[in-house]
């Protein structure tokens, strides 16, 4: 363990899985208590136990958070266990359904939208409050390359995608003289079991040849980027948007 985060505590949504998952445990291993939240209890379970039996401090919350009681809740019980909130990682999403604007079913475009851009909105709106409470803090929210550019058959993810980068550049012009750093990350296609869950082998395969590396990333990958923007390694830099996609932007 290293002690970059050592009495700073940290939410990270979707915290379970995939990116989620990694952040959680490298935040910990470099002395963040953190609140791994997520809907999977079993997952949380199983990260919350790998986390203390390295030495490291962890609760799971079950949280829905395209429900804004729920993400209040989140947030009032990591102050509650710890007494201040300083981190904040808005990770939880998911992949939607595949279909062409002019067919896309409007109860799937309610639920991507629900979580991917309300529950991050819905983050902000509760940890801000917390970390200003405390003297400041840092926030990640999790967009994507698809927060810059366009996937057929996939509009309310992208539309969702598009405005948390378009948020998270307003937070961080609204709070960068209280203490606050606010910054997004778009992550190319990486190997989780949300990408393997909406997309074939053929359209993984074809995916990897779209990077400049010529695979997919890892969760590992995007801990790494976002351990940093929560630092204060990196505390000239907020309101900002960072790609971590093996080049898939620059074709």
């Amino acid at each position: 363990m290293t002690d970059r985060f050592d009495n700073k505590v940290a939410i990270v949504t979707g915290g379970a899985s995939g990116i989620g998952e990694a952040i959680s445990i490298r935040l910990a291993s470099e002395g963040a208590k953190v609140v791994v939240a997520d809907l999977d209890e079993a997952r949380m379970a199983d990260v919350v136990g790998r986390i203390e039996a390295a030495g490291g401090a962890a609760v799971p919350f079950k949280v829905d958070v395209s429900d804004s009681a729920q993400v209040e809740a989140m947030v009032g019980h990591a102050v509650e266990t710890w007494g201040a909130l300083h981190l904040a990682v808005n990770n939880a999403g998911i992949g939607g359904p595949s279909a062409p604007v002019g067919e896309y079913p409007v109860d799937g475009w309610e639920k991507v939208i629900g979580i991917n851009l309300n529950g991050v909105f819905y983050g902000m709106r509760f940890e801000i409050p917390a970390m200003l409470a405390a003297g400041g803090g840092a926030i990640v929210n999790m967009a994507s390359i698809l927060g810059s550019v366009g996937f057929a058959n996939s509009s309310a993810y992208v539309a969702a995608k598009h405005a948390v980068v378009g948020m998270t550049k307003s937070a961080g012009l609204e709070y960068g003289t209280q203490g606050i750093r606010v910054n997004a990350i778009g992550p190319g296609f990486i190997d989780t079991p949300l990408l393997s869950a909406n997309l074939d082998a053929e359209t993984l395969g074809f995916l990897e040849t779209q990077h400049a590396v010529n695979r997919l990333g890892t969760s590992e990958e995007v801990a790494a980027l976002t351990c940093f923007l929560l630092s204060d390694e990196a505390s000239f830099i907020t309101g900002s948007y960072h790609l971590v996609d093996g080049g898939y932007t620059a074709r």
